[in-house]
């Protein structure tokens, strides 16, 4: 207070301004996780679980017998909403992003960027439609770093694919074969995806380059599922 016993409006000011500063310090946006430890690592069991709203998909670093280990990301994709929109989270919680991408009309047809969580790209995919005609292929670009084209490794999957699209209702369930995709750079392979046969929808990815970033690897993966039905 003042001589005159009136409390000082510059003192009524500090504290406003403090107050302000410590809630934005208590309410952060969510940003980027900290991932050395899903770069450290090259393979990973990504489990779908499904309920009436929505599809759950957990991410964990394999085990050395291929068991699911330790946790490393998180996604839920609701039922009847726009396909193309999924986000990663490093848990449950939802309160970290770890990845998220999204379609857009392009040349090719559909490309999706994978963001981080502050926006930017580090990375991008789409479905080859020429080529997966017969073979369901993907081109995944990782700026400066990798030019992975994914093809699906067996003829036999693909043609029981193929047929699978043609059966009247068929379409609109997700394609429950087992396959693998195989990914290459001018013919080196650098990454696999498995789809594994059991009650649950599982895939094991395997990443046979360091230099892969895995969100993008983990992002890919899922929307092979997320956008298996169209």
């Amino acid at each position: 207070m003042d001589s005159t016993g009136t409390e000082s409006s510059a003192g009524t000011v500090a504290e406003e301004d403090k107050a302000a500063v410590s809630l934005t310090k208590a309410t952060p946006a969510p940003t980027t996780a900290e991932a050395p430890d899903i770069q450290s690592h090259d393979t990973f069991v990504i489990k779908k679980n499904l309920s009436l709203t929505a599809g759950e998909y957990v991410v964990s670093v394999a085990g050395p017998d291929g068991s699911e280990g330790e946790p490393v990301a998180y996604a839920r994709e609701k039922r009847l909403s726009l396909r193309g929109q999924v986000t990663v989270y490093t848990d449950a919680s939802r309160k970290s992003v770890l990845a998220a991408f999204k379609g857009r009309d392009h040349e090719v047809g559909y490309m999706y960027d994978v963001r981080d969580a502050s926006g930017q790209s580090f990375g991008s995919f789409y479905e080859d439609a020429g080529a997966s005609f017969l073979r369901r292929t993907w081109q995944v670009r990782q700026p400066g770093t990798m030019k992975l084209t994914g093809r699906e490794h067996s003829r036999v999957a693909a043609f029981v694919r193929f047929v699978w699209e043609f059966v009247p209702y068929l379409e609109y369930v997700p394609f429950i074969w087992p396959y693998r995709f195989k990914y290459t750079e001018s013919g080196k392979p650098l990454m696999t995806v498995t789809k594994k046969l059991g009650l649950h929808t599982r895939y094991v990815l395997e990443i046979l380059a360091p230099d892969i970033d895995r969100r993008l690897a983990i992002a890919h993966t899922l929307a092979l599922d997320a956008l298996e039905v169209d």
